[in-house]
């Protein structure tokens, strides 16, 4: 099944900012519960926004999110003492994101996830700067599983991101992240592969007709995760349609309950 993390309770975001400011636990408990009820696989909390408060907002978030919903948690944070803190707070083993192959984010990082019982999401980027090229992605996601597997992660708990770059700044983007997860889920059997999908729509007009076929073509290559807006429901309805499409559904029933539930219509 595909895994959907849902990246709305982010500060970045202007009213999640204001909310987490105000300690406004309305509000983001009805975010989170919407997000699940529209299908996400994990709530992503990322609380870095408010320079100088990540550790209280984000301990104010996971517990007012924790109060509202059984899913597991995405814990997002460059920072690894507020990653375990929150490791520390979670009810349930966690998605860690994430891991790169920058020296000085990868040494504390390893030290950091060493026998912890969690999932990682793995960046395919180092210190040269972002990928260029599918070997660029594949060479370095190689890499990140082999240390990974090396600290015992096992490869259905590592989930690659090969750095989705937007189409607007060069025309082979799009076709250079596709042919790389293909090859990552051919060539590094067992792993995931996600990262978020709106970035191939930076700077286009209507982002979210691109998004949506985006995600299809994509899904078609083995993209079995993406950090989005479970709240789309035209992408939602993408993703349950792709998914049938690739076998994943038996007897389609998970389509048909959407298209009687009026969450995917023609």
């Amino acid at each position: 099944m595909f895994t959907v993390i849902g990246e709305r309770i982010n500060t970045t975001l202007k009213k999640v900012r204001a909310a987490t400011a105000d300690r406004d636990a309305d509000y983001i408990k009805d975010d989170v519960q919407k997000q699940e009820a529209a299908g996400a696989t994990y709530i992503d909390v990322n609380a870095g926004a408010r320079i100088g408060h990540e550790e209280e907002d984000m301990i104010w978030l996971l517990s007012v999110i924790q109060d509202t919903t059984q899913l597991p948690l995405c814990l997002d944070s460059p920072d690894p003492a507020i990653l375990e803190m929150a490791y520390g707070m979670v009810k349930q083993a966690p998605l860690i994101n994430s891991i790169s192959l920058e020296k000085d984010r990868f040494d504390p990082m390893i030290k950091y996830l060493k026998g912890k019982e969690c999932r990682v999401i793995a960046l395919c980027m180092d210190d040269s700067g972002m990928p260029k090229s599918v070997d660029d992605i594949f060479n370095r996601a190689k890499t990140l599983v082999t240390e990974l597997e090396n600290i015992g992660f096992k490869r259905h708990d590592i989930f690659i991101d090969p750095l989705i770059q937007p189409m607007s700044v060069a025309a082979e983007n799009g076709t250079i992240v596709m042919n790389a997860v293909e090859r990552i889920m051919t060539e590094l059997k067992g792993v995931h592969t996600t990262g978020g999908l709106s970035n191939i729509s930076y700077g286009l007009p209507q982002r979210k007709m691109v998004n949506r076929v985006f995600l299809a073509m994509m899904m078609a290559r083995g993209y079995d995760s993406a950090i989005m807006d479970p709240m789309d429901r035209e992408i939602m309805a993408v993703l349950k349609t792709a998914d049938m499409i690739k076998g994943n559904d038996n007897f389609c029933m998970n389509y048909i309950k959407g298209v009687r539930a009026g969450t995917i219509v023609g």
